[in-house]
């Protein structure tokens, strides 16, 4: 009884997958708006029925895609700073982090979700409670850290967090031939935060 039990949750769990899969594919693609749940299952091969086992409706079937996006980015942010030299100081640790960041974004697909559907689809409340899960709570920490580190100018933390996310948010959509300019202007103004 316990291997047939754990085979259905095996199966489960890859039908789970193949749907998150087949709507990443089609939502970075096409966008949330022109992507239907028809297409979806078809791609996934499996049932509407499967579909709505596992997700209330396309939202939360997008929600679940959007999260698994903002944990991909932190873990590729994270794997650059593990392979990393330690930076000089913690200043330097978030122009790193930015630099991972915007690694992370070159993929247009996760651009479109992450940073274009996201916001409109699920709203910034919803958004900002996936985003602190990642992304933001990183940011928060590395910004927590150049303050008490005594390198970053006498601001407040969560401001300053939020205000470089949505820099980092705004040089991951600058077009590929504008994206030197981006990094530069977004590298000088992580150093200006610098202590006098």
């Amino acid at each position: 009884m316990q291997m047939e039990r754990r085979s259905q949750d095996e199966r489960r769990a890859a039908t789970r997958q193949a749907l998150l899969q087949a709507a990443r594919g089609l939502f970075a693609e096409k966008g949330y708006a022109a992507t239907g749940t028809p297409e979806i299952v078809a791609a996934a091969g499996v049932t509407r029925g499967a579909l709505y086992h596992h997700f209330a409706d396309k939202l939360a079937l997008f929600a679940a895609v959007v999260e698994e996006e903002h944990a991909a980015v932190a873990r590729a942010i994270n794997a650059a700073a593990d392979g990393a030299a330690a930076p000089p100081d913690m200043i330097e640790a978030l122009v790193a982090g930015g630099e991972a960041f915007l690694a992370a974004m070159q993929d247009s697909g996760r651009r479109r979700i992450m940073l274009i559907d996201a916001p409109a689809v699920l709203g910034p409340e919803a958004l900002d409670a996936i985003n602190q899960k990642y992304g933001q709570r990183t940011l928060v920490e590395g910004v927590q850290c150049a303050r008490d580190a005594g390198v970053l100018a006498d601001l407040p933390v969560e401001p300053v967090a939020q205000l470089l996310g949505a820099l980092f948010d705004r040089a991951a959509l600058a077009p590929e031939v504008e994206l030197p300019a981006y990094r530069t202007a977004m590298e000088a103004v992580i150093r200006g935060l610098r202590k006098a």
